[in-house]
């Protein structure tokens, strides 16, 4: 029997996973969420997972009790989420979102199965660390991005030499059509309320401020070894294609799909082989038209940013990454307006690049924590000096 791990699992992504999962076809071994200990210790029980872990340790009580007299290991704090990725398993969600995802996914790597990647981050602050682990191990890192889900399965089969572009899209969120000026005033509510995907409050506001579709960028160089310069945003209001890739005989492949995290988590649970999913079809003939749009760089600076981290890399991702969210933190406690996230960023990242040490030498784990540490004290010194 299939040994699974999910990691987020109370998050969007790790209910879709849960979804696609049938109680008794699967071994699950640990589960891990947030706050939400009643719905992980329904989970678990339906699952009989081996272990539930909340990432919050003053939750434990309420998971232990929850989980009484099932036989399932209740466990909380971040340091039981790593120790639950201990668990030799053979195919492994990464949903956990922020930072915190990092420690967890190079935990998993090392019983060399399949790690299910959603947690972009990972990639972005230490994608050098990340795929060197894989190899190390002989593991394989598959994305659930719907993105790079998109980039991988347009790959399959393809000479990457003729890649020429790869071009992600991004819906461009609820202020697509916003002018400059109203974007200031912009509340966490409004940012939240994304029109074609069902995200969590944090992923939503990267997505409005396309924080989100920057990750994505700096994730497309470091999973698939493209230069900065073949890689592109196009804005794709419909999110009917997900990405496409153009190659050196003119011709481009595009990967169409709904708006439907399950088909990607799907493709990476049943990878190599395609099995059905419970998505809904096209019918392209109702979609009628596609439109598409260059992004707006001066609306949405993240992209900027993210291109000077692609070109830059080392622990720059680290940085802009821990940068993001304290700005995003500051943000949804209504301290900083939304267009003053990126500022506090490119602040950060400005007065941080002299405190590191030459980005061409090789990454290590504890390079990256400092450098992420670094980076949280600096951004709150930053955020700090605009509320005054």
């Amino acid at each position: 029997m299939r040994r699974i791990s999910v990691f987020g699992a109370t998050g969007s992504i790790g209910k879709n996973t849960l979804d696609l999962l049938t109680p008794g076809e699967v071994e699950i071994v640990a589960l891990s969420g947030g706050r939400q200990v009643d719905l992980l210790a329904a989970e678990a029980r339906r699952f009989r997972a081996q272990v539930a872990v909340t990432c919050y340790p003053d939750c434990y009580e309420a998971l232990k009790n929850a989980l009484a007299g099932t036989g399932i290991e209740a466990a909380a704090g971040p340091e039981a989420v790593v120790e639950a990725a201990d668990r030799p398993a053979d195919w492994v969600m990464s949903a956990i979102v922020g930072a915190a995802g990092l420690l967890p996914g190079l935990r998993a790597l090392r019983h060399g199965g399949t790690l299910a990647l959603a947690n972009k981050e990972s990639l972005v602050t230490a994608g050098e660390l990340l795929m060197a682990e894989a190899r190390c191990h002989g593991a394989t890192i598959l994305p659930v991005d719907s993105e790079h889900s998109a980039v991988f399965q347009t790959l399959t089969g393809e000479d990457r030499s003729a890649v020429e572009r790869v071009i992600i899209t991004a819906s461009g969120g609820p202020f697509r059509d916003w002018p400059l000026e109203r974007l200031a005033g912009a509340t966490p509510e409004q940012a939240v309320a994304h029109p074609n995907w069902a995200m969590g409050k944090r992923i939503s506001i990267d997505s409005a401020s396309m924080f989100n579709k920057a990750l994505e960028l700096i994730e497309t160089r470091e999973f698939f070894g493209f230069e900065p310069g073949q890689i592109e945003v196009i804005v794709h209001p419909q999110s009917i294609i997900h990405a496409m890739v153009g190659f050196s005989d003119g011709g481009i492949l595009a990967h169409l799909g709904p708006a439907d995290m399950r088909h990607a988590i799907g493709y990476a649970l049943n990878w190599p082989d395609r099995a059905h999913v419970p998505v809904e079809r096209l019918d392209l003939a109702r979609l009628a038209n596609l439109s598409f749009q260059a992004p707006d760089e001066s609306r949405f600076p993240a992209l900027r940013l993210a291109r000077a981290v692609m070109a830059t890399r080392g622990l720059s991702g680290a940085v802009f990454n821990a940068a993001k969210e304290v700005a995003l933190d500051h943000f949804i406690a209504r301290r900083l307006g939304f267009l003053e996230m990126a500022a506090v960023v490119e602040e950060t990242m400005a007065r941080v690049s002299g405190d590191l040490r030459r980005n061409d030498a090789v990454l290590s784990l504890n390079d990256v924590l400092n450098a992420d540490q670094l980076a949280r004290q600096k951004a709150e010194e930053v955020a700090r000096q605009r509320l005054r």
